[in-house]
């Protein structure tokens, strides 16, 4: 069971600050890092690697400083977003070299099992100049995995990919995570996210804004009403019963089907109100959906908060 630990971890850049104060721990199956463009996510994934040191803090693997450490680069895999290539080389050559690197037995058969992995045999005679984007992304994702590392750090690795190559990428990022292998991907593809990571960190302007799984990062925003969905057999009837509480903020009456769109602003005492409400009235409740709790709403919360 591999763990990597940001410990109070900060970055800067003579002025200014890339990463400021970060505490998380990444642990076995799929971690996706959310964050607006510029919050520092590169330069968290780069620390993670070791390919940066921290500023202030540490970033450890398994209880060992990452930083300048041969045998933790041994058990990371690392897809930067940078598309800066080999174009010189073919694809084979490039993953070879990385197995050459990392000192394998018999890097040949490495590179194949990676090449493989990412359906790239096709094309691997041919010049990285000649790939297009989503190609490049696979051939670093197969150098990233020659070495078969049980750690595994990709920055944006869905930029550039047709639906199909998207959909075998998370195939494998999701059989990885299940395998037990601690993969951490950072994407603004929030649909791919969704349903792709097990658990999401979010950072925001170089801090760490929220940790967890979408939905119950959700239901800790109290400063924030949350949105239902509800639909049952007296519409008009609950709508009222429920508007008398305190803990609703205010109701909309769909139109077409006679739905109701509610704004609860007491999480814990709307939920406990809703059935009583219900069975007093002889109601019966047919949809309760929260119609705010996507982790495309998360982020938005987060990043206006």
């Amino acid at each position: 069971m591999t763990t990597l630990k940001i410990d109070h971890v900060s970055r800067w850049f003579g002025n200014v600050v890339a990463v400021n104060d970060i505490t998380m721990t990444i642990g076995p199956g799929v971690t996706g890092l959310l964050g607006p463009n510029g919050a520092g996510k590169s330069t968290l994934i780069n620390m993670m690697a070791g390919f940066l040191a921290p500023s202030t803090g540490a970033v450890t693997l398994d209880e060992t400083a990452v930083w300048r450490n041969e045998e933790a680069y041994r058990r990371i895999g690392i897809v930067p977003e940078r598309e800066s290539m080999y174009d010189f080389l073919t694809g084979r050559e490039f993953v070879l070299a990385n197995a050459e690197l990392h000192g394998l037995k018999d890097p040949g058969a490495a590179a194949g099992r990676a090449l493989a992995t990412v359906e790239m045999e096709y094309a691997q005679n041919r010049k990285i100049a000649t790939y297009s984007k989503g190609m490049r992304q696979r051939v670093k994702m197969a150098s990233a995995l020659v070495h078969e590392p049980s750690v595994l750090l990709l920055d944006e690795p869905f930029n550039g990919m047709d639906p199909r190559q998207r959909m075998q990428l998370m195939e494998l990022l999701r059989r990885m995570g299940d395998e037990g292998r601690t993969v951490l991907f950072s994407s603004h593809i929030l649909e791919e996210v969704e349903q792709l990571a097990q658990h999401i960190e979010v950072i925001v302007a170089g801090r760490h804004a929220a940790s967890g799984d979408f939905r119950k990062i959700r239901r800790l925003m109290t400063d924030r009403p949350h949105r239902y969905l509800i639909r049952s057999s007296d519409d008009r009837s609950l709508a009222a019963a429920l508007i008398a509480d305190p803990s609703t903020a205010g109701i909309e009456i769909d139109r077409a089907d006679g739905a109701l769109h509610v704004q609860a602003v007491d999480f814990p005492r709307f939920t406990e109100l809703l059935p009583r409400v219900a069975r007093e009235h002889g109601i019966r409740l047919l949809t309760v959906s929260p119609s705010d709790e996507s982790l495309e709403s998360v982020f938005s919360y987060l990043v206006t908060a």
